[in-house]
């Protein structure tokens, strides 16, 4: 009879005899596979890791002032107060004519939520600092992650629609961008290059100066009927025109040509005296995107990631001045699922813009990035573990090198689920952290597989039951594999508290890793011996010897007797 009854040192040995042969153990395995490609299905795909960063800028407008005033009186006073302020690193002041600009960076990782508290407090708290006539501080915080594209559209005319011109292109790009704001977890849209409808006030500097009127007359006569303030550029070199914006104010330019400015020797002096006025776009606005492509593309992908790039030998086409679109999602949202939503969107429009002569091309594609790096380093992944296991084969054999190849995807799975819960991103770094950890985790399988392996050649495995021998060897291994492992997690821990960029960024190896090698014990204490159990033959099992030579005698017993009825049928 074999010999059983081994009694247990370690905790290595509990869990392996808990587990052994309990049902559950199957139903755990497949639960934690099954929770590792949930997890790899719906967590958020990035590029990179989310980082956080804190600042924000402050913009106070003095009418007439000079940059040196706003200098002296408003920045330099605001500034010493800003510096108050804990977790503040650098402070950035601009000063220009009429207005002035500070800009905040606090230390890499402090809270933004609380910085941007912390800021709008201090700039309201000495309110009493700035000069009477100072107009009220615009305090706008930095948004990373909303302030980074996840995907950028750009629209041109298409050259045979001359119809097209700025104004109309941006209204219909307008009506585009609504849509897309709508769409779930898109943050915010921007557009760049935009050209927006306005009358413009051309005035003649000469006839200004020979009818005695000032640019403030000027200025406060077409304020009085319009909704906004108008933008005073300064002089042109030529000393000839001023431009001023007005925009969504007036409905006709015959409503500016009739504003009387001022009265000269009793005769009422009409803005068209001494300013041409038209209906057109911003003029002041010198922002440009120009969009130049090559004339032949090539497709690159399938299905949803099909995309295409430029042929580098065919030459270059030049759309003119163009609207670029910025879409940004949501902080913890999957960048691959919104821009494919985007994408869907603006398919379904296209025929729209072909009709009225815009067409758009996508100039950058986030999703599209993260999506290939993710699967890139999923395929490393899965060829990592082949390698394991093949290596394995000549040392251990086939049945061994498997169970370590299975369990080593049970490893990330749960890991990976771990890092769903704590609400962590997929991106490079989180799974070039599961390709570092690969060579540690896979570790603790080795040691408990191959000490198995050793205990069922050694003498006394003749005698000795086969489910004790596999918690016996499981047990021995115990208290070492648990302080080799523990160190190695010790090692990872400390790079979690670097400071700066750098920490921030490499911040999911040390939240991975560790969690990855703690997973690995429970795996190799837990499912290695189930899987060994299963999977390895024992050499030694009399019972299954027995049972192999009955059904050996039992086919020389029907083989003999199908020859002597044969023997018989001949005769």
């Amino acid at each position: 009879m074999p010999k059983s009854g081994y009694k247990i040192k370690n905790i290595a040995g509990y869990l392996a005899r808990a587990f052994l042969t309990n049902p559950i153990t199957m139903i755990l395995a497949i639960s934690i596979l099954l929770l590792g490609f949930i997890s790899l299905t719906v967590m958020p795909r990035e590029e990179d890791p989310q980082i956080s960063v804190s600042g924000g800028s402050i913009i106070i407008v003095i009418p007439g002032a000079s940059p040196k005033e706003i200098l002296n009186v408003a920045l330099k006073p605001l500034e010493r107060k800003l510096r108050e302020i804990k977790g503040v690193e650098n402070i950035y002041t601009t000063a220009m004519n009429n207005v002035g600009m500070i800009n905040v960076q606090y230390f890499i990782g402090e809270n933004r939520e609380d910085s941007n508290l912390k800021l709008y407090d201090k700039v309201m708290q000495n309110m009493d600092k700035l000069p009477k006539n100072a107009l009220q501080p615009l305090v706008k915080p930095f948004d990373i992650d909303i302030d980074i594209p996840v995907l950028t559209v750009t629209f041109y005319k298409k050259p045979n629609f001359s119809e097209v011109d700025d104004i109309f292109l941006y209204k219909t790009i307008r009506d585009i961008q609504q849509g897309v704001n709508a769409i779930e977890n898109v943050s915010k849209t921007t557009l760049k290059g935009i050209k927006k409808p306005q009358f413009n006030v051309l005035v003649d500097l000469d006839k200004l100066s020979g009818y005695h009127i000032s640019l403030g007359q000027v200025a406060k006569a077409i304020e009085s009927i319009s909704k906004n303030s108008p933008n005073i550029d300064n002089p042109s070199k030529d000393n000839k025109l001023v431009v001023f914006g007005v925009e969504n104010a007036i409905d006709t330019i015959d409503d500016l040509k009739r504003l009387i400015i001022a009265q000269y020797m009793g005769s009422p002096i009409y803005l068209r005296d001494i300013a041409k006025i038209e209906y057109g776009t911003d003029i002041q606005n010198f922002q440009k995107v120009k969009l130049v492509q090559r004339e032949k593309l090539k497709v690159v992908g399938e299905g949803v990631d099909k995309i295409q790039i430029p042929d580098k030998n065919s030459s270059f086409l030049d759309f003119g001045n163009s609207i670029t679109m910025t879409v940004s999602k949501l902080k913890g949202t999957n960048a691959v699922t919104i821009v494919k939503e985007v994408k869907d969107y603006l398919r379904a429009k296209k025929s729209l813009l072909n009709t009225l002569g815009v067409g758009c091309i996508i100039t950058r594609d986030y999703g599209h990035r993260a999506n290939e790096a993710v699967n890139e380093l999923v395929f490393h992944l899965a060829i990592t573990i082949g390698i394991i296991g093949l290596i394995l084969i000549p040392f251990l054999g086939l049945r061994e090198a498997l169970v370590v190849s299975i369990a080593v995807p049970m490893i990330l799975s749960f890991t990976l689920f771990v890092a769903m819960m704590s609400d962590q991103t997929i991106n490079r770094i989180t799974l070039f952290a599961f390709l570092l950890s690969i060579g540690l985790i896979v570790d603790d399988a080795i040691i408990v597989i191959e000490n198995i392996h050793r205990h069922l050649h050694l003498p006394k495995a003749k005698e000795q039951d086969f489910s004790e021998l596999i918690v016996e060897a499981t047990d021995e291994i115990g208290p070492s594999t648990n302080i080799a492992t523990i160190a190695i997690m010790l090692t990872m821990i400390p790079m979690a508290f670097v400071g700066g960029m750098m920490g921030q960024f490499m911040l999911p190896i040390p939240l991975n890793v560790p969690v990855g090698l703690a997973v690995s014990l429970f795996v190799a204490y837990v499912f290695t011996p189930f899987l060994a159990k299963k999977l390895i033959k024992n050499p030694h099992d009399k019972s299954k010897k027995d049972m192999a030579i009955r059904k050996e005698s039992i086919l020389r017993r029907v083989f003999s007797k199908l020859i002597g009825v044969v023997k018989s049928w001949r005769n």
